[in-house]
């Protein structure tokens, strides 16, 4: 991934093109191997770039032949071999992977996202018509913001990260995930359009689990297109250990190039996976408090399916000391992100001081499979699976911005296989029978998922996982971690924040109010880093399905059924 910074019909471009540079500079931690920009009429689109596929020759922004199209993009195209060779009229300037969105957006227009599978945030401007096309990725796991300034009404300002925007726009929305701009008719329309995407439809397909299985298996063969050392984020829980096993096993297999040859790298016509990174054994990434549960369970993984495994430990008073830098990196004051994104931010540097550029992760099956404790009480199945479905939709806003972004502040990138259209259009669309958790009967959270890789009754078949961990119960990251972690940010959010405050909240805030400490010191924070409404207004806040039962707390130890379960401890 990378950094994007684009404004259209500036009044003054060549005045405007100093702070342009300036705005794109301030996500150079997105992209820290090289920094573009093309101005033409008064547009100019930077980059910075983050070199993982086509790295000797991707640069960006990417140029047609004749110089018409200007495209700035964030993301990894996956289907970018077979897209090559369906567009043999144009001529390819480079080797990247993102290059074939201009003869896309050439041949089909505003329907060109419709042919890309992958996670992307593009902006391409057509100088001869002074056109902009922007589009976001169906579910936003690549972030991209758009904005306005009541100055200089005309002008569009789009960017991979608020801070960009902050200091020219007074409107400011998170680009809507699935949906493209047009220039030409000022509308922005959805693209991704699948049958699961209304909530009132209650789909009634089976729980294949065969399918369930070669679809993640393929989802994930995807994602290890790269040219440069790559590696697993490993809790140790249910999702990042299935992808991890599932990229051990792919690794192994796959077909490896000389680096730096003019081989594609991705999955070719025959649906086999070529590398060219050097690396014939995937490396395993973990962080947690000394002792904590996840720890010991990404050990037990990562000696199971033959990682190289890196476990890196974290104190409570640095995560303190990072919370400020991780807010301004976020750009939210949710508490169940910022809880989670901390280790996470945390363990991104580690694994980027040791040459690593891209990371796959296990973001997207709590919400695809009712995976969080608390859909333990859903009402019924059409209640579980409208659940299910909005927070699929609300994806961009919570964990894919804590992934993208946590990772990003050092440009690492992370790639999410459970999100893969694929295996969203299969598995959003079996019967939420099949994914109620039921206690009595044994069938705990994402018992579909777990039975789909339980290899009990195939005779001869390698395990994917150790029992214990593929029937391990659901432990929210920033729990995993250590449940002194959540504990500690509370404490320290009681020293920081009065009483008296709590009664007066700011009067700025309107309806948004923090209802705990921890709440108000993260908002606190937030405030300082991004003073203007139109910033605040870009944030989503975790709201409890309290009809459910669900605590005020996001915590997961909050639900009855939690193992450690803080109502039956106190």
């Amino acid at each position: 991934m990378c950094g994007i910074f684009a404004a259209y019909q500036v009044p003054d471009i060549k005045a405007f093109k100093p702070k342009a540079l300036e705005y794109s500079k301030r996500i150079r931690h997105r992209g820290p191997d090289w920094s573009g920009n093309v101005v033409a009429n008064n547009t100019i689109l930077c980059h910075e770039r983050l070199a993982i596929v086509g790295v000797d020759s991707g640069a960006q922004p990417i140029q047609s032949e004749d110089g018409r199209y200007i495209l700035t993009v964030n993301g990894e195209i996956y289907n970018h071999i077979q897209l090559r060779s369906q567009l043999k009229d144009y001529k390819f300037q480079t080797m990247s992977d993102c290059e074939v969105i201009i003869p896309l957006v050439e041949k089909y227009g505003v329907d060109a996202p419709k042919y890309l599978d992958g996670m992307f945030a593009w902006v391409l401007y057509d100088k001869q018509t002074d056109r902009i096309v922007a589009a976001r990725d169906p579910i936003g796991v690549t972030t991209m913001y758009m904005g306005r300034s009541s100055k200089n009404p005309k002008t569009l300002f789009f960017a991979s990260e608020l801070k960009c925007l902050v200091d020219e726009c007074d409107e400011i929305t998170a680009f809507p995930p699935g949906k493209v701009f047009d220039s030409n008719t000022g509308k922005t329309t959805r693209f991704f359009k699948p049958d699961w995407w209304d909530e009132d439809r209650v789909p009634h397909g089976d729980a294949d689990y065969m399918a369930i299985r070669h679809t993640l298996e393929a989802s994930v063969r995807k994602r290890l297109m790269a040219e440069v050392p790559f590696g697993v984020l490993l809790s140790g829980g249910l999702d990042s250990s299935l992808v991890a096993s599932i990229a051990a096993r792919e690794t192994a297999k796959a077909i490896h190039e000389t680096a730096n040859t003019e081989d594609l790298t991705g999955v070719d016509d025959e649906g086999h996976l070529r590398l060219s990174t050097g690396y014939s054994k995937l490396h395993s990434y973990a962080i947690g408090l000394p002792g904590a549960p996840d720890l010991k369970a990404a050990k037990k993984v990562a000696d199971f399916i033959g990682t190289i495994h890196h476990e890196h430990h974290f104190t409570l008073q640095e995560g303190f000391d990072a919370l400020k830098d991780v807010i301004y990196h976020l750009e939210t004051y949710d508490v169940t992100t910022i809880r989670a994104s901390v280790p996470m931010y945390l363990l991104s540097r580690k694994i980027k001081a040791q040459g690593v550029k891209m990371v796959l992760s296990g973001e997207g099956s709590d919400e695809i499979f009712g995976g969080y404790l608390y859909f333990a009480s859903a009402p019924n199945a059409e209640e579980f699976h409208k659940e299910c479905v909005k927070r699929v939709k609300n994806l961009n806003l919570a964990d894919c911005l804590r992934a993208n972004k946590s990772t990003m502040a050092w440009g690492l990138e992370a790639r999410v296989p459970f999100l893969d259209r694929s295996f969203l259009n299969l598995c959003m669309n079996i019967d939420p029978k099949y994914k109620m958790i039921d206690e009595k009967a044994g069938k705990i959270e994402k018992y579909i998922l777990r039975k789909a890789f339980d290899t009990t009754d195939e005779p001869g078949a390698k395990p994917y996982l150790p029992k214990e961990i593929l029937w391990r119960q659901k432990e929210q990251f920033s729990d995993g971690v250590g449940y002194s972690w959540i504990d500690g940010l509370k404490d320290l959010a009681e020293k920081q924040v009065s009483d008296e405050q709590m009664k007066h909240p700011k009067p700025e805030w309107g309806a948004d109010i923090p209802h705990t400490k921890e709440a108000y010191f993260y908002r606190v924070m937030f405030d300082e880093l991004f003073p203007s409404k139109a910033a605040a207004s870009t944030v989503m806040r975790w709201i409890p399905k309290a009809e459910w039962g669900c605590a005020e707390d996001p915590s997961g130890r909050y639900a009855k059924i939690h193992e450690a379960s803080v109502a039956d401890n106190n």
